[in-house]
């Protein structure tokens, strides 16, 4: 049956944004046209920073930094308040060795000190390639550049590696082993493969592990089916700590599912129970933004609902480590380091003004929200009144002991679809007082039509969108007024 009431996804948020700063004469969020979807705001999520975080999995990019691509300076107030508690890092060897035999791990220092004094951990990115051995590299950069194909290369490389893991003993113990060595861009010159990658890998790993106690080994960072199962055909599973991948889609949830239950049966069929990693994956925040996704009509508001689906589906899957790409828009670089124009606006931060986003708010509340406190479980819960609920996304968690539902509906985020009216049924085992909790405002809202009925909460006109929305128990927040 055909919801009887709709209303506008941007007067929801406009209007709760409204409400949660205290705007006056605006008692609660709807469109007129829809008073049954009326919520009163009660407050909003109390952001926390990470060094009040013992634990999460949810991390944020810090890349480019090699090719100084941002300022990390002005994003780091950003970083501290943000509460994520993991951030990948690329090494960068072209930065890190100058000259022959001479390496200047000070600007890294700087970085990984920063970070960690803010209580997040770096993860390194291990690569790219070095034009001091690789002199054929196309920039002064030699992204994508491997060093396995001469001699003085690859001994240029395993020098460079051990004395960066040397240096880094104490403070990096996660290190991820080149980044999408299954695209052609950055398996140069030769045409990717598989068993060089696995091979690069053998060569790499234990010079890491002899240097750093409890050295933590990452790859592939890949995501093609092919590519990926002959890497563990290969041997990969018996040199690798957790497997990496990267996943891009304009809808977060395309073949999602499908393709991470086909990820964990290749390691099934090697025996191997290893954790898996989203190390890579964003969208942009505008049109004309270059590097992936950039094709479609992307906005803040946008990007700010695919940041909470992405979280929410890897959250669905028990992946162990989230990470969003990236902290902060990134502008690419000449050959020669000078600005070229170009923009990768996948940030949560603004290049421009170093000024914060919607995404930036959202994933703000998420990370407060599910640290490590919070934990999948598979508690049921129902949908009706909807238009097909076989369509709608659903996740349960038990937060400190509370549980935690969220539910959208996976829809085209260039559609703008309004918010649709649902009932919900949830069981009510612990929860005295059920809120609904909007992440893109990180606002809390009272529920008016919940009723206990037989052992359940029965929640009428509640609101279903193209993004998560939360049901919790206010109990079991920090709400602030």
């Amino acid at each position: 049956m055909k919801p009887n009431h709709e209303m506008s996804r941007r007067s929801f948020l406009q209007k709760s944004a409204l409400l949660a700063s205290g705007a006056a004469g605006l008692p609660r969020f709807a469109a007129a046209a829809a008073p049954a979807l009326s919520l009163e705001v009660i407050g909003k999520v109390c952001p926390r920073p990470a060094v009040k975080i013992a634990a999460s999995p949810l991390g944020v990019g810090f890349e480019t930094l090699d090719r100084k691509m941002f300022d990390p300076e002005r994003v780091y107030p950003h970083m501290a308040e943000l509460g994520a508690k993991w951030a990948r890092m690329q090494t960068g060897w072209c930065r890190c060795e100058p000259a022959k035999g001479r390496y200047d791990f000070a600007w890294l220092d700087a970085i990984v000190d920063r970070l960690r004094g803010m209580g997040i951990q770096p993860w390194f990115n291990l690569g790219y390639g070095n034009r001091l051995y690789t002199p054929e590299a196309t920039n002064d950069f030699a992204v994508g550049w491997v060093p396995l194909w001469s001699d003085d290369a690859l001994q240029g490389w395993l020098r460079f590696v051990q004395a960066l893991s040397t240096h880094f003993r104490d403070r990096v113990k996660h290190w991820e082993i080149w980044n999408e060595p299954n695209h052609k861009n950055f398996w140069k010159p030769r045409e990717p493969d598989p068993a060089e990658y696995v091979k690069f890998v053998r060569l790499t790993a234990p010079v890491i592990r002899s240097a750093v106690p409890g050295a933590v080994i990452i790859g592939p960072t890949v995501w093609g089916p092919a590519y990926f199962k002959e890497c563990f055909e290969r041997g990969l599973g018996a040199l690798v700590d957790k497997v990496s991948y990267h996943w891009y889609r304009s809808s977060p949830e395309d073949k999602y599912e499908a393709s991470v239950a086909a990820c964990r049966e290749v390691l099934a069929q090697h025996n191997l129970k290893l954790p898996l990693w989203q190390g890579e994956s964003g969208c942009p925040s505008q049109p004309g933004s270059v590097g992936a996704l950039a094709k479609q009509e992307w906005n803040e508001d946008r990007q700010a609902r695919w940041v909470v689906r992405r979280t929410l589906a890897d959250l669905k899957l028990r992946v162990e480590l989230s990470s969003y790409f990236h902290a902060v828009d990134m502008l690419y670089p000449n050959d020669d380091g000078t600005p070229d124009g170009r923009l990768n606006s996948k940030g949560l931060v603004r290049r421009s003004d170093y000024a914060r986003k919607p995404s930036y708010f959202a994933y703000q509340c998420l990370c407060a929200l599910f640290d490590a406190e919070t934990q999948w479980a598979d508690l049921p819960f129902e949908l009706s009144a909807v238009e097909d609920r076989h369509a709608v996304l659903k996740a349960s968690f038990l937060r400190n002991g509370k549980p935690l539902f969220a539910y959208w509906l996976p829809s085209g985020l260039m559609e703008d679809r309004p918010l649709q009216a649902v009932s919900l049924t949830i069981p009510d085992a612990r929860i005295k007082t059920p809120v609904l909790i909007n992440p893109l405002t990180a606002t809390v809202h009272r529920l008016p039509r919940a009723v206990r009925d037989g052992g359940k909460w029965q929640i009428e006109q509640a609101p279903l969108a193209d993004y998560p929305l939360l049901v919790a128990d206010k109990v079991s927040l920090k709400i602030s007024a």
